[in-house]
């Protein structure tokens, strides 16, 4: 007969004997029984943690199972030529934007990940979404507000929907029991890095916690068919937390972007399987939650009471959507000895490239100036056909003179002070003469095959920097 002191102690030695601890690539997700410096899968150096793993495998089924019959098809192997084509059948929300990013809507079976920073709106964004769609059954599972809290923000925004459900839990166990008996039609999970799945013994938001119950919200929504939206957080360095596996996992990325001192966040698409990733969705942060802005045009182009030197209007292109912003630019003389170089909203080297450009082909001496340029509206663009608009934003200011606020410019900047072509040369002229803009410069290259008698607005075709200095200045 075994006294209760013993019988703690093997039961403790058998608990113990179940539990192991292993190293997780935070990177790629790669297991390892021993620390290394670097990974052997993905080659990162420092990036493995210990964890403590638990495996237990039975029961998984019981919890994530859905349809058992979907379930036993999926295992067999089936001839390519077998295989009927069924066009995935989508979900139309009341939000024109996600509609837009997701390329038509929310395909029934889908795992959509969207992260960003903390504060930036994503839960708003959904909640909102969920509060929108009338009838469509949500599950809005939080593992970082209690119920209380997501009932003010409902209030806050003003809407109601008696279809939607919310579950304040952490475990993924609870979570399957619940979301059998609500049967919903669109599951939103905030966060995953908050969830816990039972059958792994490390804390939430670590590796292997993240890739489990990504894992198990899944092959959930693969079986059953109900699309699930999860959000993430991302780390110091601007990636989405968690292994890099999760967003392999997945079918659709989102990053939710924006700078929190100005109230216009942009939705982009990294990943897609079932669409485009040249999409993104454009919102205006108000009290009363997210407005979708379908004209960012109009938002992102000031209105001057009269013209100011150093300000140039470009016409961009934003994935497949063509944007009207507004550059702006300070030339000053350098009062210290090393000449300061600024920017916000692009690239400095690019901007480095065109001062060069510059001082050699034109005979500008920027190389005692402080130059600073900034897009307004708090938007970073990577499109290189603002690149003429920067330069007569910084020629505007250098020579002190106003450009006329009715032209827009659009083109690339080459090393020899070509102006070179771009792409989609007429949805840009066309949101210029939609806009009410007068006059458009853009590259002589794009002029050829261009049909013009589409369109009201002046189109002026340069071939390098002389010939638009010549025109303005």
């Amino acid at each position: 007969m075994l006294s209760a002191t013993e019988l703690h102690v093997q039961l403790t030695f058998a608990s113990m004997a179940k539990t192991r601890s292993a190293f997780f690539c935070q990177q790629c997700g790669y297991e390892t029984p021993k620390w290394t410096g670097k990974c052997p899968s993905c080659g990162t150096w420092n990036s493995l943690v210990e964890e403590v793993v638990q495996r237990e495998e039975k029961g998984r089924a019981e919890v994530t199972g859905w349809d058992e019959a979907q379930s036993k098809e999926r295992k067999q192997a089936h001839r390519l030529d077998d295989v009927v084509h069924v066009a995935e059948s989508r979900l139309t929300s009341p939000d024109a934007e996600l509609n837009r990013v997701l390329g038509g809507g929310v395909v029934m079976g889908s795992v959509t990940l969207i992260a960003g920073d903390p504060g930036i709106g994503k839960s708003t964004l959904f909640l909102q979404c969920a509060l929108q769609w009338k009838g469509i059954k949500t599950l809005y599972v939080s593992g970082e507000e209690s119920a209380q809290q997501i009932k003010l923000r409902a209030e806050r925004l003003g809407m109601k929907n008696a279809n939607l459900f919310l579950l304040t839990a952490t475990d993924t166990a609870t979570l399957f029991n619940e979301v059998k008996k609500v049967k919903p039609d669109w599951l939103i999970i905030d966060s995953i890095q908050t969830l816990e799945s039972p059958y792994v013994d490390s804390a939430a938001g670590s590796v292997s916690q993240v890739r489990e119950c990504a894992a198990e919200l899944q092959r959930f929504a693969k079986t059953s068919g109900i699309p699930v939206c999860i959000i993430g957080h991302i780390t110091k360095d601007g990636a989405i937390a968690g292994p890099k596996v999760l967003e392999h996992m997945v079918d659709t990325v989102l990053q939710f972007e924006g700078d929190r001192h100005y109230a216009y966040r942009i939705l982009r698409t990294l990943k897609n399987r079932f669409g485009s990733t040249a999409e993104l969705g454009i919102y205006e942060m108000l009290q009363q939650g997210m407005r979708p802005v379908s004209n960012p045009s109009e938002i992102l182009l000031s209105q001057h009471d009269e013209p100011l030197s150093g300000i140039a209007i470009a016409a961009t292109m934003e994935a497949s959507r063509p944007l009207m912003i507004e550059v702006q630019a300070l030339v000053t003389q350098a009062v210290y000895g090393t000449p300061q170089r600024t920017v916000s909203g692009m690239d400095l080297r690019r901007l480095q490239l065109l001062l060069a450009v510059l001082e050699k082909r034109g005979g500008f001496h920027f190389g005692t100036k402080d130059v600073f340029v900034n897009i307004a509206g708090g938007i970073r663009v990577e499109d290189p056909s603002i690149e003429l608009a920067v330069v007569c934003a910084l020629l505007s200011s250098y020579e002190d003179k106003a450009l006329p606020s009715n032209i827009c410019l659009v083109g690339e900047i080459g090393l020899s002070g070509e102006i070179r072509a771009v792409n989609r040369i007429d949805q840009r002229i066309a949101e210029a003469d939609k806009l009410g803009m007068d006059v458009i410069f853009i590259p002589k290259a794009n002029a050829k095959g261009l049909d013009t008698r589409n369109f009201k607005i002046q189109i002026k075709t340069v071939n390098k920097v002389e010939d638009v200095y010549r025109m303005l200045f």
